[in-house]
């Protein structure tokens, strides 16, 4: 993960003593520079955080449809998230790429409403 991402993440540790954000639930997103700038290892390092918090991390699997699959045009992200290519930092994300992280910001909502009406305390 991004050097800045595990510092916000290291400031946490009063949080993390008092396991304040366990059971929460958690989605991640992100933009590397290029196509082999590890998509996916981005978001397996971030998901080592949320375990330590004892987070509940919500992947977005393919329940993005089609889009997941998309071939005729570069997309970023994967089953763990929402993700974009920035390449030299001018390339902004696509329409497909922002409709990708809008699915994922309302399916995290919907797991969270789910997870609300259905206390897992004992």
């Amino acid at each position: 993960m991004a050097a800045q991402f595990k510092a916000f993440f290291d400031a946490t540790s009063e949080l993390w003593g008092r396991q304040a954000l366990a059971g929460k639930p958690a989605g991640i997103f992100w933009s590397t520079g290029f196509t082999g700038g590890g998509q996916e290892l981005t978001a397996l390092t971030a998901i080592t955080q949320l375990a330590h918090h004892g987070m509940v991390f919500v992947p977005i699997g393919y329940t993005f449809g089609s889009g997941m699959f998309e071939m005729n045009e570069v997309k970023g992200g994967s089953a763990y998230g929402a993700g974009t290519y920035a390449a030299d930092g001018s390339r902004e994300p696509t329409e497909l790429e922002l409709r990708q992280a809008f699915h994922q910001g309302k399916y995290v909502a919907e797991i969270t409403k789910k997870l609300k009406n259905n206390s897992l305390s004992p």
